[in-house]
């Protein structure tokens, strides 16, 4: 490191701005350190006591990572495959996204309808009424309340058609379950479609074979997929979760349970008028990389250990 003059900026080779990249690419444990993450003043402070540098500030830190948009402080959830056959499981699913079945076009009479529950949905009474957003004010809702009961709401999503169809029981199970496709079957053109895709979970409302041949002793065209296991994001019903979760559900403000229900229920036949298909681009090409790389990190072979 050498200065260039009063006030000018420190210059430091290109082999300790990598070095100092490396280090923020490593984990507070390798180092012994008692964080869950790093800022870049730790950063900066560790790189200090390695001995790569006699002194270097946060900001000059900061300024390195933002190149190659590293960013320690922050971190996101996932999950591992879990099942070795993840890849055969997945690959029919994301297959009939692409309008594909076992190699061959579907036809302008075949379906695909991804199914799902969204389980303990409370209506919660705010013990003291909300304040609506004003100008340089956000929206304020009382943090305390008083529990008015939970529902379930079942629902299914056409990925071809941009259509959903829902009902909200006071449980789940095989029977509400049962409720959610004759709604969808008794209807055309699924009563005299030449084939209808559910795309599904394990959970234990349609659980593994028996679930598959339960499904087809109710409805002979009706075909059960199974997600992998920990594999939600494979089922489309998930996104239009998430978006009746932020549009209906956050804030959670809700009197009693009937109107949580006349709530979740207007809003199914709100978005059914202005839905499209979800664009869809992860294939099952796509997929075959990503585990590809994930065994050459070994970090497959690293989690069964």
């Amino acid at each position: 490191m050498s200065g260039q003059g009063a006030g000018a900026p420190a210059f430091f080779p290109p082999e300790i701005v990598v070095e100092v990249k490396a280090l923020a690419c490593e984990l507070p444990k390798k180092w012994g350190l008692p964080f869950s993450r790093l800022s870049h003043a730790d950063i900066a402070g560790e790189a200090v006591a390695r001995g790569i540098v006699g002194s270097i500030s946060g900001m000059t830190v900061w300024r390195w990572l933002s190149e190659d948009a590293i960013r320690p402080w922050c971190h996101r959830s996932w999950i591992f495959p879990r099942v070795a056959n993840f890849a055969e499981k997945a690959a029919p699913i994301l297959d009939l996204y692409q309008g594909i079945w076992e190699g061959e076009p579907l036809g302008p009479d075949d379906y695909v309808i991804s199914a799902d529950e969204k389980t303990s949905i409370q209506a919660r009474k705010r013990i003291a009424p909300g304040i609506p957003p004003g100008p340089g004010r956000r929206r304020r809702v009382e943090a305390g309340y008083k529990r008015k009961g939970a529902l379930a709401y079942m629902a299914a999503w056409d990925v071809r058609r941009a259509k959903v169809f829902g009902i909200c029981t006071d449980t789940t199970g095989i029977e509400p379950f049962h409720q959610l496709v004759d709604l969808v079957m008794c209807q055309e053109p699924y009563r005299s479609a030449r084939r209808v895709f559910w795309i599904t979970d394990n959970g234990s409302s349609h659980r593994g074979a028996t679930s598959i041949r339960r499904l087809r002793n109710w409805y002979a065209n009706a075909i059960q997929i199974h997600t992998p296991v920990h594999a939600s994001w494979l089922n489309q019903i998930e996104i239009y979760f998430s978006i009746l979760q932020r549009k209906v559900l956050t804030p959670n403000e809700f009197e009693d349970l009937i109107e949580l229900q006349q709530n979740i229920l207007s809003f199914q036949t709100y978005y059914e008028k202005v839905a499209t298909p979800f664009e869809w681009k992860f294939t099952k090409d796509d997929l075959a990389r990503v585990l590809t790389k994930l065994a050459s990190d070994e970090i497959i072979e690293r989690i069964a250990a």
